[in-house]
């Protein structure tokens, strides 16, 4: 069964996106939950745990209560992180469930209407289109190149502003000229070809993060991998799927069936882990599309995350050495939907010189979430200071992550608390670790041509 199809009062749930009765009434409310959910950690109170969330869900679905404003409040602040199906013994599809319920009720939600027209311009007029997306992140690249932010911060003319608006512009993310191209091209394995892949962009993270794009490109094609960048490709309907909004989420995920599914490729590699969780639930995201349910299934089983692929290719260790003390946080969306936290460590451990130190509470969620350090901004920041006094427990040099909303989340965190900690990738520190190598090749062969000639 979809969803639950009746409806004898304004506020029951309906329709095929309704949260379906034979997944919503699998709780037995035992708790398992609780200490694994970051919005219940830090208020301490019952609706704001999966368990709790869930009670809501019933009880509007039965008709006891409507879906209120104040209903809603509770499902909002959900981060989405999911680490409650992990500890679930009784494999509630959570993320199924709040993705279903934030559906249900996005016309419901009362919001003022600068902040919906907000909502509606990022989700369905910038994010699905790669070239106004473009736009913007020029125009913040130059706000932030120009002066112009320097004088903003310093006249703090956004503190006049009502709400947050001077702390959310703090927590910018730096944006660099280079950004990652997506125009098609198709990148040459380095020696022998071990696989053929393509490689999901994105939305945010080429523009912004471009650099870490082209860093997981070489250290795909230094393992024998030919990279394919399809350019029809667009983006994943991650953030789409969040706020509720399914229909375009639906539009993305068959736009990108079309773009990946016949390239003749063996992976299509995700270098974001919210990305990958998304698609690969293209299967029960388009379960009900006639003409793309089968290939949604089939796409979603091609997918894999570059540090699961990296490790089943296998890997080829760099040689040369890094000296850092490295921590790991799990991206959410890695650890929990798709149960990857092994792969990353084990990268990581490959990497002659590393000092390796768990995270504590590595699994615990950033408070990032997408668009919930924007909408829900104070528990988000609540959330991120204990990870943060985690993080200076470690007494880190680097601190690795595998998603960049947790990147830019993160970098903002340790930035805040003054701590003297890198936030990178992992396949970051593969790119360099390969640099350093080909380096030293390159320096040890020019001084042997060297000695030749001074011995003739």
């Amino acid at each position: 069964m979809a969803g639950s199809t009746r409806e004898t009062g304004s506020g029951l749930f309906a329709g095929p996106d309704a949260p379906a009765e034979s997944e919503l009434y699998k709780c037995v409310h035992c708790g398992f939950c609780l200490q694994a959910c970051p919005t219940y950690l830090e208020t301490g109170l019952e609706t704001e745990s999966p368990r709790g969330r869930i009670a809501l869900m019933k009880a509007v679905n039965e008709g006891r209560i409507d879906a209120s404003q104040s209903v809603i409040r509770h499902w909002d602040l959900c981060i989405q992180c999911r680490a409650c199906e992990v500890a679930c013994p009784s494999g509630v599809p959570y993320g199924n469930l709040i993705e279903s319920t934030m559906a249900q009720v996005a016309e419901r939600r009362k919001m003022n209407p600068l902040a919906r027209l907000a909502m509606h311009v990022s989700t369905r007029w910038l994010l699905p289109h790669r070239r106004r997306l473009a736009l913007l992140v020029a125009a913040l690249r130059l706000y932030q190149r120009s002066g112009l932010q320097w004088l903003t911060r310093r006249s703090r003319i956004l503190r006049l502003v009502p709400g947050n608006a001077a702390e959310l512009e703090s927590s910018l993310p730096s944006v660099r000229a280079a950004g990652f191209r997506t125009d098609g091209r198709k990148v040459p394995a380095i020696g022998a070809t071990r696989a053929r892949v393509a490689l999901l962009s994105g939305c945010v993270m080429p523009l912004v993060q471009g650099p870490e794009m082209e860093a997981v490109v070489r250290v795909l094609t230094r393992n024998g991998c030919e990279v394919s960048v399809p350019k029809e490709q667009v983006c994943c309907g991650a953030l789409n799927s969040h706020v509720g909004d399914l229909d375009t989420a639906r539009s993305l995920a068959r736009k990108n069936v079309d773009a990946f599914l016949h390239r003749g490729v063996d992976a299509v590699v995700v270098a974001s882990a919210g990305c990958g969780s998304r698609m690969k639930e293209y299967g029960h995201l388009l379960r009900d599309d006639p003409d793309y349910s089968a290939g949604a299934s089939r796409l979603s089983g091609m997918v894999r995350d570059v540090h699961e692929f990296l490790v089943d290719l296998p890997l080829t260790p760099p040689k040369a050495r890094l000296d850092y003390r490295v921590t790991y946080q799990d991206s959410c969306h890695l650890a929990n939907p798709q149960r990857i936290t092994r792969q990353p460590r084990e990268l990581l451990r490959s990497i002659e010189g590393i000092d390796f130190v768990e995270l504590p509470h590595a699994s615990v969620c950033c408070g990032g979430g997408g668009t919930y350090t924007i909408t829900e901004r104070d528990l988000s920041l609540r959330v991120l200071e204990s990870k943060v006094a985690a993080v200076r427990e470690t007494d880190a040099d680097v601190l690795t992550t595998a998603n960049p909303g947790c990147v830019i989340q993160l970098q903002y965190g340790v930035e805040r608390a003054d701590l003297p900690v890198e936030v990178k990738y992992i396949t970051d520190l593969l790119d360099e670790a390969y640099s350093l190598e080909e380096r030293g090749r390159t320096d040890t062969e020019g001084q042997g041509r060297k000695g030749h000639g001074s011995g003739s």
